[in-house]
């Protein structure tokens, strides 16, 4: 292929005050950070309580909890996101609604949209790594609770949850991995993250494969980095004996 590869690109001007390129990807960068974490604290606690009614002894709950993962597992995530950006936000009360559109800034309003879809979305796939690592427990565990005389709150929380957390780690690893990726899909709705930055930067100077480039080492560094830490929890709180240690 005869192209004549042009790295400096990133340094130069933007015409922007005294930006330069690669400034407009170390935004884009924070806002992804920022999208992601926000969202995977909301899938995180939502998916743990919705994984702990899915195996509680009540069906009316459990079945709440299965509703729940099937409405949001089976929709695609970008008709979520533009349900929960376009038309959410008019079924609101006329105060909220008003707050929303106007009194918000446009990356505040995108913002909290998609840390609301994506923490939503991702909740439902964390729902099945908790109940799956609950389950996979010895039954004489929960049983042994009782005989001791735990209420279920204790049991779940003194016991089970401990112990789940453990085991579910390498699949809790992949999805927390999958709310960075999937957080490309704010762009759709106007928030400046990475991809949104790579486009613009694409556009703004026509070297489409430095940008993408570029684009594609940030995520695969970050990626790799959270990969690794998430590893080095695993090796930490691994159960000898109980629990291998996965990526040996």
């Amino acid at each position: 292929m005869n192209y004549n590869w042009d790295w400096g690109v990133f340094f130069k001007s933007t015409g922007i005050g005294d930006e330069i390129y690669l400034d407009w990807f170390v935004t884009g960068l924070g806002w992804t950070i920022a999208v992601s974490l926000a969202a995977w604290i909301v899938a995180l606690a939502l998916g743990s309580l919705l994984g702990v009614m899915r195996t509680v002894p009540n069906r009316w709950v459990s079945g709440f909890a299965t509703a729940y993962v099937e409405l949001f597992r089976n929709v695609p995530l970008l008709v979520q996101l533009f349900l929960w950006y376009f038309l959410v936000p008019d079924l609101l009360p006329e105060p909220l609604e008003m707050w929303f559109k106007q009194d918000l800034s446009p990356a505040t309003s995108a913002y909290l949209s998609v840390i609301v879809c994506l923490g939503l979305f991702t909740a439902a796939r964390v729902c099945e790594q908790v109940r799956t690592g609950i389950q996979a427990l010895p039954k004489g565990q929960a049983a042994a609770a009782y005989a001791l005389g735990f209420r279920l709150p204790q049991i779940y929380g003194n016991v089970l949850l401990p112990q789940a957390y453990r085991i579910i780690i390498p699949p809790l690893t992949s999805e927390f991995l999958n709310v960075f990726k999937n957080s490309s899909v704010a762009s759709l709705i106007g928030l400046m993250e990475l991809l949104a930055q790579t486009k613009q930067t694409a556009e703004f100077t026509a070297n489409l494969f430095e940008a993408f480039t570029l684009a594609t080492l940030i995520y695969f560094t970050l990626n790799m980095t959270l990969m690794l830490i998430m590893r080095a929890i695993e090796k930490k709180v691994r159960v000898p004996g109980m629990i291998s240690l996965g990526g040996k």
